[in-house]
């Protein structure tokens, strides 16, 4: 082998070797981040008998210490059909400050698992220091933000993407804005065994 071919293989063998102590500590959790939490969402409340009876949630949440990562394992909900998830400040009507994680699509047996990652813990907050113009993405947008202090978001909901699912499954048909489109049909399940003040994002440090 000549010299140039020999460093070559030293410089790629410890080019390698830097690739794979990177991957080793990108995929090793900081110290703390075995924190973890579960608990359960539950029916939410005023719903008809007939809407969902058996629909309930099971969330998982650990740190990965830079954020958090959040499965939501829901079932007892109507087969291939698409719910909303929100993070929010209460659970119960009129919810507060709320901010859209994402979608979770039921399977033929009405069973939808999906996992998140973003802030989940007692520092999930918002803030709106002073008023300011707003982004118009849709119709429904407000031109401007109020102002408010730092106003913690611990509650999870989750609901309907469509008015017409939610009438189909024995729900209200009413639309509220908790979809990407704001067009989205009523809450089905929240963290409402939580008190207001005391969601469960909360037992994540």
């Amino acid at each position: 082998m000549s010299r140039n071919n020999s460093r070559s293989a030293r410089v790629s063998g410890i080019a390698l070797a830097g690739l794979a102590l990177l991957a080793t500590t990108l995929a090793t959790p900081a110290a703390h981040a075995d924190s973890a939490t579960q608990f359960k969402m539950v029916r939410s409340q005023n719903l008809p008998k007939k809407c969902a009876p058996h629909a309930v949630a099971h969330v998982s949440i650990k740190s990965l210490g830079f954020a958090e990562q959040m499965t939501i394992t829901a079932a007892g909900l109507p087969p291939r059909t698409t719910f909303d998830a929100f993070v929010i400040q209460v659970p119960n009507f009129p919810f507060g400050v709320s901010w859209y994680v994402g979608d979770l699509e039921t399977n033929w047996k009405g069973v939808a698992k999906k996992t998140f990652v973003s802030r989940f813990s007692r520092e999930t907050f918002a803030v709106a220091p002073n008023v300011a113009p707003a982004p118009k993405v849709d119709k429904a947008d407000a031109d401007k933000n109020p102002a408010f202090k730092p106003i913690h978001t611990l509650h999870l909901g989750i609901w309907f993407d469509s008015p017409k699912d939610a009438q189909k499954a024995g729900c209200p048909n009413i639309v509220t804005p908790f979809n990407g489109e704001h067009d989205a049909g009523p809450q089905i399940l929240s963290t409402r065994t939580f008190p207001d003040g005391k969601g469960p994002l909360g037992r994540i440090d």
